[in-house]
């Protein structure tokens, strides 16, 4: 009876430690927070944004490494491009960043954010040269999201301790202010208008095309292939957008080599269900399995 119980514990104990990875301790220094001014001048506001980062997260916000972004911040880049200024009473977006993931950027948006999508943020970031790291955007009330791009790029500088060239800033949020307004202006999906988005800008990166006129053209044939309305006047202002966004490839792309390291694209995780992750050589559960069968066989063979 005692070598079936021993036995029963030994399987239980190798059981538990195979679906732990053994580099699940988080290195809080590849967590960073920022919060929108309004957000974080409000306690209310902050324990709602708290609460949706630490039940996505498992973190102790507590511990987080935080900044806050003001209007000033979002006026800095957005001024350039669009002419928007925001007041402190309206920057209300918040996000987290966890570079502890590596492998693809990916990036969860709650609900309350109302216009851009998770797939307009992963498309912005990597025109800023980012594509690693796992991103969560929130807002204690509804908010278009606009702003938040701001916060995420911010969150980027602290965690790798690299600053975004201001022009990669400003076209990357110019991305995602010119998407805004094209939905607001026509009846766009903003997963269809991502795509095309997408698609041009690959288009326009591998041919490295610089002319407005044929950036238009390829917009307008993209728009057919989708079955997508825009407007002549948006199309001009998404052919303006994409042509600011080629024209900082080369800095983006040195800002990219600078945080390689720490953003590492090319490492991922198997995320298949029957493998284990670990810093080492990793293994099959199956493997696993039969190992921990062999012990409690052997256990058990003399009861």
């Amino acid at each position: 009876m005692h070598k079936r119980i021993l036995a029963i514990c030994l399987v239980t104990m190798f059981l538990a430690l195979a679906v732990i990875p053994t580099g699940f301790a988080t290195n809080s220094d590849q967590v960073v927070i920022t919060y929108g001014e309004t957000t974080y001048m409000s306690q209310q506001y902050k324990s709602v944004v708290d609460n949706y980062f630490a039940g996505k997260t498992g973190f102790d916000i507590n511990t987080v490494e935080s900044k806050v972004i003001t209007a000033g911040d979002v006026n800095k880049i957005s001024s350039g491009y669009s002419g928007k200024s925001y007041n402190s009473n309206q920057i209300f977006s918040s996000a987290l960043l966890d570079l502890n993931q590596n492998g693809e950027i990916t990036v969860e948006v709650d609900n309350s954010i109302t216009t851009i999508t998770p797939q307009m943020y992963m498309s912005a970031l990597k025109t800023a040269g980012i594509q690693g790291g796992h991103v969560y955007v929130t807002s204690p009330v509804s908010a278009t999201g606009e702003s938040a791009l701001a916060g995420i790029m911010g969150c980027y500088e602290e965690a790798t301790n690299v600053e975004i060239p201001e022009n990669v800033k400003e076209a990357a949020n110019q991305e995602i202010s010119t998407q805004a307004e094209i939905i607001n202006n026509s009846n766009v999906s903003a997963d269809d208008l991502s795509k095309l988005v997408d698609d041009v800008k690959q288009e326009v990166n591998e041919k490295n095309i610089t002319d407005h006129a044929t950036i238009v053209n390829i917009i307008n044939d993209y728009s057919t292939t989708y079955n997508i309305n825009i407007s002549d006047n948006d199309i001009e202002n998404l052919a303006n957008t994409i042509e600011q966004v080629q024209s900082v490839q080369d800095d983006a792309n040195a800002y990219k080599e600078q945080i390689s390291d720490i953003v590492n694209s090319d490492s991922s995780s198997d995320s298949g269900s029957d493998s284990v992750v670990s810093s080492g050589n990793g293994f099959s559960l199956d493997s696993l399995f039969n190992m921990v069968l062999g012990i409690f066989n052997m256990f058990v063979s003399n009861i």
